[in-house]
């Protein structure tokens, strides 16, 4: 839960200035959320979330000039701790897939209803799964056709590792994960890398959402 007293900064980065400000007024009205800078490119917003280390940037995917994808990538190179939230108006499996292999935290919908946005973008913060609903079963099963095919299976995992997976798929954060198992955060953060790599995944995400799948 948020402390009364805290205040979260994000950027948001979208080339539809309406949309922006749109996105900027919505965050306002939130007791915890506080924008410390906007841009209208990947290149420019780049720069400023490596000058300000956001807790959480706001990025659409397709844009002029640099990307979404490529201004992810760039964040991610880094600072592959900061937190990035994809907020477009595509719903295509292939830009979830990218976005989330790219090292997205999570992935929304433009046409969300504000105040269930206002609440997801809210969510995120705390470390959860963050991926519209009206996409995650798509995604999910995109993730489970392209792991039978490579034969993947949580089999190559240890039990703890398994359990990280678990609580992955619960959406926690490796600091809520860390209490659950009372183990430390940087071992949490140890077996999350090696989930990742023997699974061949590239990020949380993308590991969270096939989890939660296969135990449907």
């Amino acid at each position: 839960m948020f402390n009364e007293l805290e205040m979260s900064s994000v950027v948001v980065i979208d080339d539809h200035p309406l949309f922006r400000k749109g996105v900027i007024q919505l965050l306002g009205l939130s007791q915890h959320l506080r924008t410390v800078g906007e841009a209208s490119g990947g290149e420019a917003g780049a720069e400023i979330v490596r000058q300000l280390s956001p807790d959480l940037v706001l990025l659409d995917l397709h844009m002029k000039g640099i990307d979404g994808i490529e201004t992810l990538r760039q964040i991610k190179a880094h600072d592959p701790g900061q937190r990035v939230i994809v907020l477009t108006v595509s719903d295509a499996p292939d830009d979830v897939l990218q976005a989330i292999r790219a090292g997205a935290d999570g992935y929304l919908l433009k046409d969300t209803e504000p105040e269930v946005l206002l609440a997801q973008i809210e969510q995120a913060l705390q470390g959860t799964l963050t991926v519209s609903d009206a996409l995650a079963s798509r995604l999910a099963h995109a993730l489970r056709d392209e792991a039978q095919a490579k034969a993947r299976t949580p089999g190559d995992l240890t039990d703890r590792e398994r359990e990280i997976l678990r609580g992955l798929a619960q959406g926690l954060s490796n600091k809520m994960i860390a209490r659950q198992l009372d183990i430390s955060e940087g071992t949490v953060k140890v077996h999350v890398k090696n989930v990742l790599r023997k699974l061949k995944m590239k990020s949380r995400v993308e590991a969270a959402v096939w989890a939660a799948q296969l135990a449907d």
